[in-house]
């Protein structure tokens, strides 16, 4: 499906609108509780801050319980569990997102829960299967040298029961989120959470006086008890769905003809199509890492660095500064997640304005996010590196990953656009391509002894750039997308004003109170506001765009109207 459409288009539709706006507006269905990208954005990435602090302080507490030697025992299990996971799970939300989001865009109810049905059975199936594989093949993994140490077999066993219980609990959550509920998928993700560190660190402690090979395998049921929780959870949100529907839709609801003639095996088939597409390129990380393992500290000893030193430069690369990276993007992450299903349904109704509009938005979104954080990480790169891991040498390593907050942002939104549009497998095409180029440009760039693990940290930026530009070639050839160039010279020239202000906050500052912890965070808060001032006052921020943030985008604009920010 290729559909294409205009600026003009949109500003016509806007005056449309906007000449209609004496009209009262439709009520909305008491049952209808989806919310809006925006919203579920918001929802999301609340939620993912919470189990990124949650999964923070686990660690402390399950190392100083385990130890290095236990938690190592861990890690060589999670691994297998990890890939498991990706090949049974990694695809099915987006999947069952995408078709769930289009049947009720177009009210087949029926079909839905029909859908609903049909994957949770297909989730079944391959829940156990990988289940089996995990706890039979564990001795496996160990006989042949996948594991090379006998001690992790028990973590391996623990592990194997969760992920039946994840890929229903991925099934589920698609179903959710395709009726754009993203409340469900963020309180389950934190009782999830809450369930699993608590039960590591009570197994772990349990099981010690056994060994450290039975503690780690008490750790490991944490996976499994959070599994189970979360999926309790959303057995409720279930319950509430069901009963909103009723409320709309009575008890007697009929499929569409087209349901009707549509059999179990061609659903099935169309999971599997949407889905694989994304299972493959969720691969793609763990095995770009692996690569880069295998390069990157080879690469700096032909740069001239001993091993030791290649080792701590790539701990730097992959420990520091890249979760910095991940951090960064939480909220665009999260704005993909939502913005799915927001564009399957439009592109059900035929909707082109309504899509075209939602992309824009995204990619805006994703741009007025990402730049003040790139700013951030960029100009503070040693600060932040000292602060947080009391290591300023992980500060060159950071500085040049700061580069990839804006690339990994753009690539995450319009990656979501174009599963979104029913075309999953053109970004997994993409990254594939950009591990290309990331592999070539790692082994050229890292063994300069100019460079070294900045090269490698260049060969990362360029790999989600790559893709992200790719990406939004093929968003032009189907909706006629193209970035806004005005909108994103305002957010660049508010930016470069706030990096020169977080960067003489920072020094005068340092100088003259001497407080790392206070110049830092004193500078990152300073540089925000002088940011949205500063796009304030030259229109970098739509007034629609304000609108739309849950809660407080109503407010902002009657404050931003008073002031004269905004015409009444």
């Amino acid at each position: 499906m290729v559909f294409t459409i205009s600026e003009q288009d949109i500003i016509d539709k806007d005056k449309n609108n906007n000449n209609n706006d004496n009209n009262p507006p439709a009520k909305e269905n008491k049952g209808s509780k989806a919310e809006s990208f925006l919203k579920g954005t918001l929802i999301l990435t609340v939620a993912g801050v919470v189990v990124k602090v949650i999964g923070s302080l686990n660690w402390i507490f399950v190392s100083r319980i385990l130890g290095g030697e236990g938690i190592g025992l861990y890690q060589m299990a999670f691994p297998i569990y990890f890939f498991a996971l990706s090949v049974s799970t990694a695809g099915v939300p987006v999947a069952i997102s995408i078709i769930t989001a289009e049947k009720v865009a177009l009210k087949d109810i029926f079909g839905a829960k029909r859908i609903f049905k049909i994957s949770m059975s297909l989730m079944f199936v391959t829940g156990l299967i990988f289940t089996a594989l995990t706890y039979f093949g564990a001795q496996w993994l160990i006989d042949w040298q996948f594991i090379r140490d006998p001690r992790a077999y028990w973590s391996v066993v623990a592990l194997a029961p969760a992920i039946f219980f994840v890929t229903l609990l991925a099934s589920s959550r698609g179903y959710l989120q395709g009726w754009q509920r993203m409340t469900p998928t963020a309180v389950s993700q934190i009782v999830e959470q809450i369930f699993r560190v608590v039960t590591m660190i009570l197994f772990a402690s349990l099981f010690l006086p056994w060994g450290l090979d039975k503690a780690a395998a008490g750790a490991s049921l944490g996976a499994f008890a959070g599994a189970v929780t979360g999926l309790l959870v959303l057995v409720y949100f279930h319950w509430k769905l069901e009963k909103d529907i009723k409320t709309e839709y009575g008890d007697n609801l009929k499929p569409l003809p087209e349901s009707q003639q549509e059999s179990k095996w061609k659903i099935i088939k169309r999971i599997f199509a949407l889905s694989l597409p994304v299972s493959a390129a969720s691969i793609m990380l763990p095995v770009v890492s692996n690569l880069d393992l295998a390069i990157v500290p080879q690469r700096l000893e032909v740069a001239g660095y001993s091993v030791n030193e290649a080792t701590e430069l790539f701990g730097y690369l992959t420990g520091m500064a890249v979760p910095l990276v991940n951090l960064a993007t939480i909220l665009t992450a999260s704005l993909a997640v939502s913005l799915v299903p927001a564009i399957s349904k439009a592109r059900a109704l035929d909707d082109k304005k309504l899509v075209y509009k939602q992309t824009a938005s995204g990619v805006r979104i994703s741009n007025f996010v990402c730049f003040p954080a790139f700013i951030v990480v960029m100009v503070l790169a040693t600060p932040i590196s000292t602060l947080i891991y009391n290591a300023p040498g992980a500060g060159p390593a950071v500085w040049v990953s700061s580069f990839s907050i804006v690339l990994l942002g753009l690539h995450q939104v319009s990656t979501a656009v174009l599963q979104g549009l029913g075309h999953p497998s053109i970004p997994m095409i993409n990254m594939i391509l950009a591990a290309a180029v990331k592999v070539i440009l790692n082994w050229v760039l890292t063994a300069q002894p100019s460079l070294g693990i900045m090269g490698a940290a260049w060969a990362t930026a360029a790999d989600m750039g790559v893709a992200a530009i790719i990406n939004m070639y093929f968003i032009y050839r189907y909706i006629g997308y193209r970035i806004e160039i005005p909108q994103l010279l305002k957010t660049v020239f508010a930016a470069g004003v706030m990096a020169v202000a977080t960067y003489f906050f920072y020094d005068l500052t340092f100088d003259y109170f001497g407080s790392l912890a206070f110049s830092t965070f004193g500078a990152v808060f300073a540089g925000c506001g002088v940011y949205l001032v500063v796009l304030l006052c030259i229109g970098g921020m739509l007034q629609e765009d304000i609108e739309r943030v849950p809660m407080v985008g109503r407010y902002a604009i009657r404050f931003l109207t008073k002031i004269g920010v905004f015409k009444a």
